[in-house]
């Protein structure tokens, strides 16, 4: 037997296992797709009928967005988000809000029950945005505008654009502008970067949903959130047009929004009281003690105990401060 068919006997079992576990890996992977995807579709399935919408969709233009308000009386209150909550992240505030006036949360474009929204994703599009959807949904002015982190930007766009029908304001541990200064020209390539591997990951999160990866990691990750309303935030940021739509917001963060801020100017005399996490970052206090000097009647409240997310872990804290504003523009008025 001659060498070349020694070694062609020799590759011939090798070849042919070398396929079959090739074979074997492409099944697993498909069973592991197909598992995946349904896990998903039975879950979000079942979530859906668990979670009915809350509030009701208004055409804003072209698009829907999604309003829920509850109570009655003015000045009615408005509840902006922070970055990638939907409206029912002020599932525990409302409820006590609704108790002396109208409060309404909504869904900014591509949250929650809203349908997603045109491009650019900055703070003066969602407030020209948030100005049509409370004149179509027929909520009165004036408001007192309640912005929680980035809401915090859209709701003093809001003022800037539409002065006339803003009262007060509470800014819940809101962006600062100067938190998201303009990066000197030696890190602009670093940051060319970021943004591009941000949109990257934009583009290939809707596998890891449609195939019930993400909803398995969530699931992994216990919150101290009550167990309805833990649930209920899953299932609705459990969406790719969530994902796409929280990316477009961050991608303008540090650029055109915060430029949109500054150039909004000040609140003049409105009641003005800005929350502040007591757990945060050396130096976060002073940039939101600036916020506070936004108005002359301007507060700052440090809420102890409390990070970022004030409105899950200091619920009550939010309610007093809106409170806290809302009785002091009645009592102006009398």
């Amino acid at each position: 037997m001659s060498a070349v068919e020694t070694k062609q006997r020799v590759r011939g079992p090798w070849r042919r296992w070398i396929r079959r576990l090739l074979l074997a890996g492409i099944m697993t992977l498909c069973i592991a797709a197909i598992t995946g995807a349904t896990y998903e579709f039975v879950s979000d399935r079942k979530d859906a009928r668990r979670f009915p919408q809350e509030g009701r969709s208004v055409d804003v233009g072209g698009f829907r967005l999604n309003i829920h308000c509850t109570g009655e009386g003015g000045p009615a209150v408005i509840l902006d988000s922070g970055l990638g909550i939907p409206a029912m992240g002020w599932d525990l505030v409302q409820p006590d809000v609704e108790k002396f006036t109208q409060v309404c949360s909504y869904d900014r474009a591509g949250y929650g029950w809203s349908d997603p929204g045109p491009l650019p994703r900055t703070s003066l599009q969602i407030a020209k945005e948030l100005h049509t959807l409370l004149q179509n949904a027929g909520v009165p002015s004036p408001y007192i505008m309640v912005g929680h982190s980035f809401g915090g930007f859209n709701v003093r766009v809001y003022n800037g654009l539409y002065a006339s029908e803003v009262a007060g304001m509470v800014l819940v541990d809101s962006s600062q502008e100067d938190e998201h200064a303009p990066l000197p020209a030696s890190m602009t390539a670093d940051e060319s970067k970021e943004k591009t591997e941000t949109l990257l990951l934009a583009r290939l999160y809707p596998a890891f949903f449609h195939f019930g990866v993400a909803r398995w990691f969530l699931a992994r990750d216990p919150t101290p959130l009550p167990e309805h309303l833990d649930s209920g935030l899953r299932y609705l940021i459990l969406k790719p047009k969530h994902v796409r739509a929280m990316v477009n917001e961050s991608l303008n963060l540090d650029g055109e929004s915060s430029e949109q801020v500054r150039k909004s100017g000040t609140l003049g005399d409105k009641a003005l009281i800005v929350l502040t996490a007591g757990v945060s970052q050396p130096g976060h206090a002073d940039l939101q003690r600036k916020l506070g000097r936004l108005s002359t009647h301007g507060q700052q409240i440090i809420v102890e105990k409390s990070a970022h997310l004030i409105p899950f872990e200091q619920p009550q804290a939010v309610t007093n401060a809106i409170r806290s504003v809302f009785d002091s523009i009645i009592a102006a008025h009398r």
